[in-house]
């Protein structure tokens, strides 16, 4: 079965691959932010005609999503090295390339997504005696028994480009399932504000979509997460550039937007545990 013979994908699945575009081609010239040399090997092999997603994704927007990838790595490289044999679920994983990126040899990965998603994934990734993958919905519950899972070992999530593809009961459910099964883990995810869900949803309108993409919109984390569950506790969260330095050689336009953006703090990661 050639590349194109494999249907893509439904709305939400093929925003794996604009995050794939992002990685491979921005961490060539800027592998300080991230250096994501699976990524760069993967898009060489992808049959899709990226021209549409490269106008979507310009500059800044695409350097954002290096910027989410390496927020995620550092936390993620912090929590290994407390807790080297630690299970990792990787939610909405499609061509996600994390487990690459921060690997020690020990951990346990699984990459969790959408029967099709997973079929397309397996083109490019093979799964391991340590990387699985879970061809299910994040809302199939049952994907709890797939999971290996011991407090003394650690489990921490990451769900990038994920939450506010749903409704905030939706994702608050399903958080609080994750608290009730997997108690002491941690998750890290990336939310976006409600300027920034009307304005995303705006411009996809524009490029074709009939309905509307994004959903759960979150200003302040530790205030709207508090209402979800007692057992969830938001124990970081900054914008999404606060920690990363504006690099003087990106447009006008980016550093503009960048700067925006954060005073309008309209993208933020955030770092639970559950209690």
């Amino acid at each position: 079965m050639s590349n194109n013979d494999i249907p893509i994908l439904g709305d939400v699945q093929e925003t794996m691959l604009g995050p794939l575009w992002a990685r491979a081609t921005y961490c060539v010239s800027y592998p300080k932010i991230l250096n994501d040399p699976k990524a760069a090997q993967i898009i060489k092999d992808v049959s899709y005609d990226f021209t549409e997603i490269k106008k979507y994704l310009d500059e800044w927007r695409a350097l954002g999503l290096l910027v989410r990838a390496k927020s995620f790595d550092e936390a993620l490289k912090d929590y290994i090295d407390k807790y080297p044999n630690a299970t990792v679920v990787n939610i909405g994983a499609g061509l996600d390339t994390t487990f690459y990126r921060v690997d020690n040899g020990t951990i346990k990965w699984y990459d969790l997504d959408l029967p099709n998603a997973i079929q397309y994934r397996r083109k490019f990734l093979a799964e391991t005696s340590r990387n699985k993958f879970i061809a299910k919905s994040a809302f199939d519950y049952s994907w709890f028994d797939n999971i290996e899972f011991s407090q003394e070992r650690g489990i921490f999530f990451i769900a990038g480009g994920f939450i506010y593809y749903f409704k905030e009961e939706e994702i608050s459910f399903l958080l609080s399932a994750m608290a009730e099964r997997f108690p002491g883990g941690e998750i890290i995810f990336d939310c976006i504000s409600k300027l920034a869900v009307k304005v995303g949803n705006k411009r996809a309108k524009k490029y074709g979509s009939k309905e509307p993409v994004w959903h759960l919109a979150i200003g302040n984390p530790e205030k709207k997460i508090s209402l979800w569950s007692n057992k969830i506790k938001v124990i970081d969260w900054f914008t999404m550039w606060a920690r990363t330095s504006i690099n003087a050689d990106w447009s006008e336009k980016t550093q503009k937007m960048i700067k925006m953006t954060e005073r309008l703090k309209t993208a933020k990661i955030v770092l639970l545990k559950f209690i």
